[in-house]
């Protein structure tokens, strides 16, 4: 095994690493600040939630891509092997989910912010949104957990 592919190998596991904890770390608090009902409180959890989507999840998702591809091309494998083919599956599935959690978070977080600054209880917009949230983050976890399962064991697919 080369260096390159080594420093590839653990590239790809941090960033594969920084995504899973990051949106199960993502998940707990934003739950956890919801159950309390108090705006003020859950305005500052989305907002750090926001902050650590943009600095770790977003950077992870474009860089997880490029060091894939390059462990492959470095590894000698091809990407249509069949458990990369559903990891890319996966991944893209993984994208529909989070793309519209990251406007959610964004609206959420305004919302918690203007209900904090007017002493209100979270609205019915609030309610429904964080509900979408929570659902579009079911799929998109087990998608990653896939992927994890994938990467490691590259199992014979068909």
């Amino acid at each position: 095994m080369s260096v390159a592919v080594d420093i590839l190998r653990w590239l790809h596991v941090i960033g594969a690493a920084v995504l899973l904890g990051t949106g199960a770390g993502i998940a707990f608090f934003m739950l956890m600040a919801h159950r309390t009902r108090d705006a003020a409180l859950v305005a500052h959890v989305a907002a750090t939630v926001v902050l650590a989507d943009t600095l770790f999840t977003a950077t992870a998702v474009v860089l997880q891509p490029v060091t894939g591809a390059l462990l492959a091309r470095e590894s000698g494998w091809s990407l249509g092997e069949p458990w990369i083919l559903l990891s890319l599956g996966l991944y893209v599935l993984t994208g529909v989910f989070w793309l519209p959690v990251v406007v959610i978070q964004l609206r959420l977080r305004d919302l918690a912010r203007a209900a904090a600054a007017d002493r209100m209880p979270l609205p019915e917009g609030y309610q429904r949104l964080f509900r979408i949230w929570f659902a579009c983050g079911i799929p998109a976890f087990a998608a990653v957990l896939a992927i994890f399962w994938l990467m490691l064991s590259r199992p014979a697919l068909w």
